[in-house]
């Protein structure tokens, strides 16, 4: 995987304003924020894509993403907030690392804009694709 800025914040080659750290993850404030409180919560483990990480490091992530978002709650005041996270260039990823961003939404102003272009569902179409990503799990 190609270096990045992550992978300098981890070594401690560039300044965070860490929130946690445990031996698997790194949480820290985003220095481009959308609103107070937007934290980057990242694995240490160099990764581009969530399809890549250990579930090691996956689960790590899972067991701290609830406790930080109920401290940026605390913190900020504010209960609503997107959890996000993008998967290459194509699905908005600007740093080929995982990372996981909070950003609370006060007041339904600040924060994450998003655009949500639903579609129908085909049934026929969606049972074979279920029992596709089925085999494919086992």
């Amino acid at each position: 995987m190609a270096e990045t800025i992550f992978s300098k914040i981890i070594r401690g080659e560039i300044p965070c304003h860490k929130v946690y750290e445990d031996e698997r993850v790194l949480a820290f404030l985003d220095i481009n924020p959308l609103s107070t409180g937007h934290t980057l919560v990242i694995p240490k483990e160099p990764a581009a894509t969530l399809d890549a990480l250990s579930e090691e490091s996956a689960a790590a992530l899972g067991r701290v993403l609830p406790r930080i978002c109920r401290a940026v709650i605390e913190v900020t005041g504010v209960r609503e907030y997107n959890v996000l996270e993008n998967n290459g260039a194509g699905a908005h990823q600007a740093i080929s690392h995982v990372h996981f961003h909070i950003i609370p939404k006060p007041d339904g102003g600040s924060g994450l804009g998003i655009h949500w272009p639903m579609q129908s569902i085909d049934h026929g179409a969606a049972a074979n694709l279920a029992a596709q990503v089925r085999a494919a799990l086992s």
